[in-house]
C-alpha cells in the first residue's frame, strides 16, 4: 500500500488546518468584541435565556461551518476520491453531509442548552451536566444503530443462507445472539469494508458491508465478525460508556474552573453569559485534545482484546491475518505509523502490530 502513508499525512495536515482555523475563529471573536456583539444581538431578539443561547450557538456554528467548509470538502471528498477510497458523486456526498450536519447540530444545540441552563442555576453545573451527558451517551448507544444508521445505509437481509447460518451460529456460541444478518450498501459510496454487531437485546443484528461480502472469504468474514462479537462479550460498550463518563466529568470539572477564571477578563456578566460561548468552546476543545491520547489508548486496549477473542474463537489465525491484510488494503490503513502518531491519534493498534500479535497467539 504505497499511498497509505501519504494519504494519512495529508489527512493529518488538513485536520491541523481545520483545527487552526477553528482556534483562530474563536480567538478572533473573543479579541475583537465579536462574541459580545453576538450576545447583544441575541438579547435584542429575545429575552429568553434559552433563546439567546440558541441564537449565539447557531451563529457560531454557521460561521465555523462556512470557514471550515473547504477543509471539510478536501478531507472528506477530494482526498478520498484522489486515493481511490471514495467514488460517491459530489451531490450524494453533500446530501449525506447535510444530514449528518443536521443531526450533529440538533444534538449540539441540546448539549449547549443543557450546559448553559445548569450554569445559570448551580455552581455544581459540571457535576449535573456530566450526569445528563452520561444518560445521553447511553441513550445514543441504544438508538443510533437502529434509528440513525438507516438514514445513511440501505440494509437488506443477507441472501447467502449458508453464510447467514454460520454467522448466526458463531454469534450464538459467543453468547451474543442476533435476530438476523443484514447487508449495508457501502459499495455505492466507497470501497472500504467492515462489519458490526448493532442494537441491544431484541434489536441486536449483524451488519456486513457489501464490500466485505464481495472481497473476503467466508472464513475471513467470520473472523471479522468474531472481533466485533468480542466487544460485546467483553462488555466494551459498557466499559467505553464508563470511561467516557469519567472523562466527561473531569473535562467539565476543569472547564468550570477555566470558565469562572475568564468571567472578569472577558467582561462577561457571569459564567452563563452566552457571550462567553467561544471561550467555553476553546476550553472544551483544548481539554478534548489533551484527553485524546488517553481515550485512544483505552480504545486500543479494547481492540487488542477483541482481536485475541477473534483468534481464540475461530481458531483460524490465517483467516484473521488475511482479513486484516485485506481490510488494510481496502481501507488504505497505514501499516506501521510512528509510535507517537499511533499513541496520540490511533483508536486501533497499527495493522502490522495486530497481525504480529495474532501470529504469536495474542497476549494475556
Amino acid at each position: 500500500m504505497p499511498d497509505a502513508g501519504r494519504y494519512h499525512r495529508l489527512q493529518l495536515l488538513f485536520a491541523l488546518a481545520g483545527l487552526a482555523i477553528t482556534v483562530a475563529y474563536l480567538l478572533a471573536l473573543l479579541s475583537t468584541g465579536g462574541a459580545h456583539a453576538l450576545g447583544r444581538g441575541a438579547a435584542a431578539l429575545t429575552d429568553r435565556a434559552a433563546g439567546r443561547v440558541a441564537l449565539v450557538a447557531a451563529a457560531l456554528a454557521l460561521g465555523h461551518r462556512a470557514l471550515t467548509l473547504p477543509v471539510a470538502w478536501a478531507r472528506g471528498f477530494w482526498l478520498p476520491r484522489r486515493f481511490g477510497l471514495l467514488h460517491q458523486p459530489l451531490g450524494a456526498w453533500l446530501v449525506e453531509r447535510a444530514k449528518a450536519a443536521l443531526l450533529a447540530g440538533a444534538l449540539g444545540l441540546v448539549a449547549i442548552e443543557v450546559i448553559y441552563a445548569l450554569l445559570a442555576v448551580t455552581r455544581l453545573w459540571w457535576l449535573a451536566a456530566a450526569g445528563v451527558f452520561f444518560a445521553g451517551y447511553v441513550l445514543l448507544a441504544a438508538v443510533v444503530p437502529v434509528a440513525v444508521l438507516p438514514l445513511f445505509y440501505r440494509q437488506v437481509p443477507l441472501a447467502d443462507a449458508a453464510l447467514r447460518e454460520r454467522l448466526l451460529a458463531l454469534a450464538h456460541r459467543a453468547g451474543v445472539p442476533a435476530i438476523g444478518v443484514f447487508v449495508a450498501d457501502q459499495s455505492r459510496k466507497s470501497r472500504t469494508a467492515n462489519a458490526a454487531v448493532v442494537g441491544l437485546g431484541p434489536t441486536r443484528r449483524i451488519v456486513l458491508f457489501d464490500t466485505l461480502l464481495a472481497r473476503f472469504t467466508p472464513d475471513e468474514i467470520a473472523s471479522v465478525l468474531a472481533h466485533e462479537l468480542g466487544h460485546h462479550v467483553h462488555g466494551d460498550v459498557r466499559r467505553s460508556l464508563a470511561a467516557q463518563g469519567v472523562l466527561t466529568l473531569l473535562t467539565f470539572g476543569l472547564a468550570d474552573v477555566l470558565v469562572r477564571m475568564a468571567v472578569a477578563p472577558l467582561g462577561l456578566a457571569g459564567p452563563a453569559d452566552p457571550a462567553g460561548m467561544p471561550w467555553l468552546a476553546l476550553v472544551l476543545l483544548a481539554l478534548g485534545l489533551a484527553a485524546l491520547p488517553l481515550a485512544n489508548g483505552f480504545s486500543r486496549r479494547l481492540e487488542r482484546q477483541a482481536d485475541d477473542f477473534a483468534v481464540a474463537t475461530t481458531g483460524n489465525v490465517a483467516a484473521f491475518v488475511g482479513a486484516m491484510e485485506r481490510l488494510g488494503e481496502l481501507n488504505l490503513a497505514e501499516r506501521r505509523p510512528h509510535r507517537l502518531e499511533e499513541f496520540v491519534l490511533y483508536s486501533h493498534p497499527a495493522l502490522e502490530r495486530r497481525i504480529a500479535r495474532a501470529a504469536r497467539g495474542g497476549l494475556a
